[in-house]
């Protein structure tokens, strides 16, 4: 149980420190911590990242987390994050290129 808390701890600290108007992937946030989990780092953000920039973390590709691409996008228009159309669900992606964060 200590381990599993000290990794949602380590994954919520990862994800406060991504600066506004840039983003990480869930595999970005998983090497940061010297994991491959980026399946464990979503699990963690679904249960627990709701007191962090949330909208920060997103799919490989630059998708939005699943289900919340319109709530995400408020924030990405406010931060300036770049978006470009994309002929989906979501309706946009993150261009990765120009904003992703590398801790």
């Amino acid at each position: 149980m200590a381990r599993e808390a000290g990794f949602v701890d380590a994954v919520l600290a990862v994800v406060a420190d991504i600066p506004p108007g840039q983003v990480a992937t869930y595999g970005d946030v998983a090497a940061l911590l010297g994991s491959r989990g980026a399946r464990a780092v979503g699990q963690v953000m679904a249960r627990y990242g709701s007191d962090v920039p949330w909208w920060r973390v997103v799919r490989a590709g630059g998708r939005p987390p699943a289900g919340h691409a319109d709530r995400a996008l408020a924030h990405y228009e406010s931060e300036g994050t770049p978006t470009r159309p994309a002929d989906d669900e979501d309706g946009y992606r993150i261009v990765l290129a120009a904003c992703r964060w590398r801790g």
